[in-house]
């Protein structure tokens, strides 16, 4: 190599260079509040009326450039930065469900809760207190963790959605993609929501001599899974759905 040439810097310290400055910039974006709840409707069908509200969070840089999560949690979970986000989160879904309560609005909003916040000794008794001050709101408050989260919950985190669960909250299950599910635990542990992506429940879809099953369950009839969570309290919700198509196999579904 000439005297004159310049090595190419290595690419790990390039990379972790850069998950250094997205660290700086997320608890930046933390310390000035630059957090914002984002609520999208979720219908009923065929009626398309809203009847929930997902929440979600998402983080502005300095310029006040959207950070996705995708590309912010990377960084901000082996860090414990995900309890911040949560807090903020979710103390702001008690103060939109507070608001829309004075105007008579019946609707109920989806927010996410990581295990990590549901295990922190210094952030869930905080929380809980909160909840507790505003157990009125419990109808229209549902908390969501991913379904390979709440089978992976430990004795601290399921004990703590008890204490949430004695207050009158419910529980809803995202990122559902194993349809082989223990309904029984689910009733125990006040779950009262599965959101399950169309492509998902679509392509569990399996034609049969007998009708359309279920391929994690090949015993029931696929117009009868609907019913069958109905008997354990729980409600379907079909996310991502994106065309007519997609609807019109949902509707028969139930």
């Amino acid at each position: 190599v000439s005297a004159g040439a310049r090595q190419a810097p290595h690419e790990p310290t390039v990379r972790r260079r850069q998950s250094a400055a997205l660290l700086d910039t997320v608890r930046e974006a933390l310390a000035e509040n630059r957090v914002d709840l984002y609520l999208q409707p979720v219908v009923g069908l065929p009626q398309r009326r809203t009847v929930f509200y997902e929440s979600y969070s998402r983080l502005r840089d300095a310029t006040g450039r959207v950070m996705m999560p995708a590309e912010y949690l990377a960084v901000a979970e082996p860090e414990g930065l995900v309890t911040s986000i949560d807090n903020l989160l979710l103390f702001r879904c008690v103060q939109i469900v507070r608001r829309l309560a004075k105007q008579d609005r019946k609707v109920g909003i989806f927010c996410n809760i990581s295990t990590a916040s549901l295990a922190d000794e210094t952030f869930f008794p905080q929380f809980l207190d909160l909840l507790a001050a505003n157990r009125d709101l419990a109808g229209a408050l549902i908390f969501e963790i991913g379904q390979s989260a709440f089978d992976a919950r430990g004795s601290v985190e399921a004990r703590n959605m008890g204490k949430l669960a004695d207050l009158g909250f419910r529980f809803s299950l995202d990122k559902v993609v194993d349809l082989d599910i223990d309904f029984q635990d689910l009733a125990r542990s006040d779950v009262k929501f599965l959101k399950i992506s169309a492509p998902v429940l679509l392509d569990e879809l399996v034609e049969t001599d007998e009708g359309l099953v279920l391929r994690s369950m090949p015993d029931l009839a696929a117009q009868d899974f609907t019913a069958l969570t109905r008997r354990y309290g729980v409600e379907i919700v079909a996310e991502k759905v994106e065309s007519e198509r997609q609807i019109v196999d949902i509707l028969e579904l139930d």
